[in-house]
């Protein structure tokens, strides 16, 4: 039996429109299964596992196939602590197995062109970084699902970009390589489960045709009342979701540290013109 209503209920809170009817398939329900999990086993993760997930990552697109980005894989302990701290003292960086940081990496289309005995001068625009990171987030989204199908679980750590000088130090980055995200890889504690946490409504995300500003204060309200629900589910009561992305946004200091993330960049060897 499909477990698709179910799916959807959990993560729209609500489910969709009466009446919308979608393809029923494994794949569309892995995916409506993902939860971000920072509870971690200290089970190793199993040989050829993260071959299997850097493989499915390079099966994602890539602009031109430029293939600007890479991956470090951690499993150290005393570096993963060094992480941890980095990036805001988040305690299942250190107690995951595998932390992996994923790279927007110009350095090794540089080092191409340099062997060669010319410029990539195109690699000083704005656009080269831009496509670094997209490329490293599609590459992380694919083996995030590989994850997830291997039985493990994963949370994505955006920390990381809190101390980007200091993670690159940490991690032996030449210039031109940028650290996007952590993520990591692990099984999942059953003493302490995550749960799917519902999405805003459809209508907020899905423009047909033209987009609508004036729809997104409503339906952000209408979201705050359905993650209530949710956190009252899971024994929390945490503000209004509303409030919460306020917060994040309406000072500099909010960023924790990402505010100033052009100097870090132009420190780590992007020209950014």
């Amino acid at each position: 039996m499909s477990q698709l209503p179910s799916l959807l209920e959990h993560r729209y809170g609500t489910g969709l429109d009466a009446g919308t009817v979608i393809p029923v398939n494994t794949v569309i329900e892995h995916l409506l299964s993902h939860r971000s999990v920072r509870a971690y086993l200290p089970t190793p993760v199993p040989a050829g596992c993260l071959e299997a997930l850097v493989a499915a990552a390079q099966s994602a697109s890539t602009s031109s196939n430029l293939q600007v980005w890479s991956v470090v894989a951690i499993e150290d302990p005393e570096r993963k602590a060094k992480l941890a701290a980095l990036a805001g003292n988040q305690a299942h960086i250190r107690d995951v197995p595998l932390f992996l940081v994923w790279l927007a990496d110009l350095a090794r289309i540089d080092a191409v062109a340099r062997a060669q005995g010319e410029q990539a001068e195109g690699l000083e625009f704005l656009e080269a970084l831009l496509v670094g990171v997209i490329d490293a987030a599609l590459a992380a989204q694919n083996a995030a699902v590989a994850i997830e199908s291997m039985g493990l679980a994963t949370v994505y750590i955006g920390g990381i970009r809190n101390k980007p000088e200091e993670v690159a130090r940490e991690l032996g980055l030449p210039p031109g390589v940028f650290p996007v995200f952590g993520m990591c890889v692990g099984y999942e504690d059953p003493a302490r489960p995550a749960a799917i946490k519902p999405r805003i409504a459809q209508p907020a995300v899905l423009h047909r045709e033209q987009y609508r500003l004036e729809d997104q204060v409503r339906e952000a309200q209408a979201y705050d009342a359905v993650l209530a629900k949710f956190w009252a589910g899971e024994g929390m009561n945490p503000p209004a979701w509303t409030r919460t992305i306020v917060s994040r946004v309406k000072t500099p200091a909010a960023l924790h540290g990402r505010e100033r993330l052009v100097e870090a960049l132009h420190n780590l060897g992007f020209l950014l013109r």
